[in-house]
């Protein structure tokens, strides 16, 4: 049995993970699959290059994970992957600015105070 046939099976009103991802996620499994999951013909058919395809590949792949393990998706995870993707911060700006957000969101839910 696949990991969705148990999950739809042990939780009434389940959906499947895919059903969860925005139009614009959908399109691109659709186009990776279409692909052969070459990443490369990817980034080609998007007209951009190998990084940001891989970039945006991996943020699908993330949110479907956290789908599948019933998480919701951390909203300034999202947005930092968003800024990067559309080159308004830089990926070790975004590393440093995600550190600093999981560092103060662990202070805070051990009960110490945001600073």
């Amino acid at each position: 049995m696949i990991a969705s046939e148990k999950m739809r099976d042990s939780k009434p009103g389940w959906q499947h993970p895919l059903l969860a991802l925005k139009e614009e996620e959908l399109d691109l499994v659709l186009q990776l699959v279409l692909a052969s999951g070459s990443l490369k013909d990817l980034a080609q058919a998007y007209q951009v290059s190998y990084p940001t395809i891989r970039l945006r590949v991996d943020r699908v792949i993330e949110r479907l994970r956290q789908l599948a393990n019933g998480a919701k998706p951390d909203p300034m995870m999202q947005l930092l992957a968003e800024l990067v993707e559309r080159g308004e911060i830089t990926v070790p700006a975004a590393r440093s600015v995600r550190d600093l957000y999981r560092q103060q969101k662990e202070n805070f839910n051990d009960g110490g105070t945001v600073v």
